[in-house]
């Protein structure tokens, strides 16, 4: 864990001297510049803080599995709990088709560790692109937090969901991000 964390800060002070900003000329062609090194120090308060969040991502993962209500440009609005599609034959890919007959535990309760099966209407984030998920689908895989989401079920009601990443370097991307606002 040390040689990783020193790792993290010697990466963390090359890439901030290395930073390149884009800036327009003066008839609108992109032309590339190297931005002013970053403080050391700011370098590795920012490393040890992304290695920190990294960690929470990992240690509050999540199953997502669920039937999947809404299929948006970003992500999936799942009804997660199905603890069924954890076990074979659902568990052969991260989509399950909608033809299946599966049903919710109704006293499931969400624990509090890794790849405990998330309970409750969920986004997922940063999907794989293969198999293209349906709505009424059903999907099982790793869910990373990431804040929260504005989910619309009908025009006029709007709702706050918790936000999962199926990748962990947009998870921590956007919780860093998050924090930043």
């Amino acid at each position: 864990m040390c040689n990783r964390t020193a790792l993290l800060f010697i990466l963390a002070g090359f890439a901030s001297l290395c930073q390149v900003t884009p800036a327009r000329s003066a008839d609108g062609v992109a032309v590339t510049t190297t931005a002013s090194a970053q403080d050391p120090a700011d370098a590795v308060k920012t490393a040890q803080r992304t290695e920190q969040i990294r960690n929470n991502c990992i240690n509050d993962r999540r199953y997502i599995c669920g039937r999947v209500l809404q299929v948006t440009t970003n992500g999936l609005v799942v009804d997660s709990g199905y603890s069924k599609l954890l076990s074979p034959p659902f568990n052969k890919s991260w989509v399950v088709r909608s033809n299946v007959s599966v049903d919710r535990d109704p006293h499931a309760v969400e624990e509090k560790k890794p790849d405990a099966i998330c309970i409750g209407i969920v986004f997922l984030s940063n999907i794989p692109k293969r198999p293209a998920v349906k709505e009424y689908d059903y999907v099982v895989i790793h869910g990373y937090p990431a804040g929260n989401h504005q989910y619309v079920p009908v025009p006029g009601v709007e709702k706050t969901i918790r936000r999962y990443s199926a990748s962990l370097e947009r998870a921590v991307e956007i919780n860093l991000a998050n924090e930043s606002k």
